[in-house]
């Protein structure tokens, strides 16, 4: 199976990346609704308990729910950070689908995904250092240093400066006669 082109792989990852971003539109959506709903409720649990008759309930959403709508809006930006990521991905593959890998545009697209992915991974950090000092008995996340992401932003960072000699040499091949 050939890797560029029309019905190539690089058209299959291409629709699994399409299904991919509409599912991360939904869930950005349902989690920021959430996120909304949580501190809607946080401010006037009785919203909640006029419904369901739980008297315990009410004191521990109005306890616990800036905690988790600040937890449920870091996973809106999180996932909103991957739908850049998969957005990118998608441009870059419709163009490998054209059978144009070294488009200049692919350049930048790659730069925004290894910008994206080391935003993602500070922010974590940052997420993580907020919910130990806001909340220090609970581990929703670990801030440890992890080799492993930055190692992949470098890759990145690397295919991008890839691409741009790729563009560059195809832009000298054009105007060789």
């Amino acid at each position: 199976m050939r890797a560029l082109g029309p019905g190539s792989v690089s058209s299959f990852l291409k629709i699994i990346l399409e299904v991919v971003y509409v599912g991360l539109w939904i869930g950005v959506s349902i989690v920021s609704l959430l996120a909304v709903a949580a501190l809607l409720l946080s401010f006037d649990p009785e919203l909640l308990t006029a419904r369901i008759h739980i008297s315990d309930a009410a004191d521990e959403i109005a306890r616990s729910g800036p905690l988790l709508a600040g937890g449920l809006a870091g996973m809106a930006l999180y996932l909103g950070g991957l739908m850049i990521i998969v957005e990118r991905l998608r441009r870059i593959f419709a163009t490998l689908t054209a059978g144009d890998p070294f488009h200049p545009e692919n350049v930048l697209r790659l730069r925004v995904v290894g910008l994206t992915l080391a935003g993602l991974e500070c922010g974590r950090y940052l997420f993580s250092a907020l919910v130990t000092w806001l909340a220090p008995g609970s581990k929703i996340i670990q801030g440890s240093f992890t080799l492993n992401t930055w190692f992949s932003v470098l890759v990145v960072f690397v295919l991008a400066e890839v691409f741009r000699e790729g563009a560059r040499l195809r832009r000298e091949a054009e105007l060789t006669i």
